[in-house]
């Protein structure tokens, strides 16, 4: 017994460490830079049936993403249910499959571009060119009713969806564990399968085709209601004003936020070579997303100071952003330039590579090493 409580003692000494680490690096905005998380997806051999049943050999060698959580971290309650996600791909798609455990699986929503967040549904998305601009959003509830969606920028940064923007050759299949809309019954899960061709992730006519090694970002939530069973149907539950209970969300790589765009806290997939390189710890995280973590910084102290001052800083110590330091063994440099409505800061490390961001969040390499 001893024993036992000098680890947990030691664990606890070790968390605390952590929390004062992250917090004297990220200041107030610890939260906003746990690591993403990481998934290595197979090259798929053989060809994929979408019909919402992952059989195929060829899902044999994904392995499945850890299991989701809320989306502001392992600090909130785990979620009542389980969900995962497997992902292949190809020359010309990437393939998904999750599985969301569920007693009771209900979907009223059956046109496509319904809003079906107002539903439990399964998201994505994606960011090809890691810029957190000209992302695509796809969400699916348990009736197989797809809401796609293109965003040129963040809502936070006025971005405005185009809703009418469709994924060409996007398909997409259902399997229930149970029974659909019946309160009846408890049902075990509800599986959903799809192919979004690279091709279809373009909005101006030109699209981003990877390559072995490459790596882009995507992340996964899943909305979930409460509801109140009433005439034989699910309703989502309200509280004693009548007013709706929130949805929980639940997300494969933690946001930090109860909002899911921000593109920068996605989790990253590579795109490996052969079928036999995937592994549920993913891969280590690209140094220059790690070099990137420290724009961000800026991003965040520039918004609440914008926030408090009506206008943007030009003094990174003002911010308390270091003007200079190192990431494992890469030396860099940030300088900022700002003034009432626009700022650009630029990192430059000593190899060369030089990335940068604007009041706008976005994110661009500027040269390579």
């Amino acid at each position: 017994m001893r024993g036992i409580r000098s680890v947990f003692f030691f664990t606890l000494f070790l968390i605390g460490v952590f929390k004062q680490t992250a917090h004297a690096q990220w200041g107030n905005y610890a939260h906003l830079f746990s690591l993403p998380n990481t998934y290595t997806a197979p090259y798929c051999q053989g060809n994929i049936l979408i019909d919402g049943v992952a059989d195929e050999q060829a899902w044999n060698q994904a392995p499945w993403t850890t299991e989701f959580v809320d989306i502001e971290g392992n600090h909130k309650p785990e979620p009542a249910y389980k969900t995962q996600v497997k992902m292949l791909w190809d020359e010309d798609n990437l393939y998904i499959f999750a599985q969301l455990e569920e007693e009771h699986i209900w979907a009223y929503y059956s046109k496509n571009d319904m809003i079906v967040y107002h539903e439990n549904d399964f998201e994505v998305f994606i960011d090809p060119d890691g810029s957190t601009h000209n992302y695509y959003e796809f969400e699916v509830n348990a009736q197989n009713t797809l809401f796609d969606l293109f965003l040129p920028k963040p809502y936070r940064n006025g971005g405005q969806p185009d809703i009418k923007w469709n994924a060409r050759g996007f398909k997409s299949a259902i399997y229930i564990d149970g029974s659909l809309n019946n309160p009846n019954d408890k049902d075990k899960k509800w599986c959903i399968e799809m192919v979004i061709p690279f091709s279809a992730l373009n909005y101006n006519g030109t699209y981003t085709q990877p390559e072995a090694g490459d790596s882009w970002k995507i992340n996964f939530s899943r909305v979930q209601w409460q509801t109140d069973i009433i005439d034989g149907k699910y309703l989502r539950k309200t509280d004693d004003t009548g007013k709706l209970i929130p949805e929980n969300n639940w997300v494969w790589s933690p946001q930090g936020v109860i909002n899911m765009h921000y593109p920068e806290r996605w989790g990253l997939i590579q795109f490996a070579a052969s079928n036999t390189e995937a592994g549920i710890s993913g891969f280590p995280i690209p140094e220059k997303e790690l070099l990137t973590r420290r724009l961000w910084h800026i991003y965040y102290a520039q918004r609440d100071y914008h926030q408090k001052n009506n206008t943007f800083c030009n003094d990174l110590a003002t911010l308390n952003v270091a003007a200079r330091g190192n990431e494992k063994s890469t030396s860099f440099t940030i300088d900022l330039r700002a003034s009432e409505k626009t700022w650009t800061a630029k990192l430059t490390t000593r190899e060369g590579l030089i990335i940068s961001i604007n009041q706008d969040g976005l994110t661009e390499e500027l040269s390579g090493k």
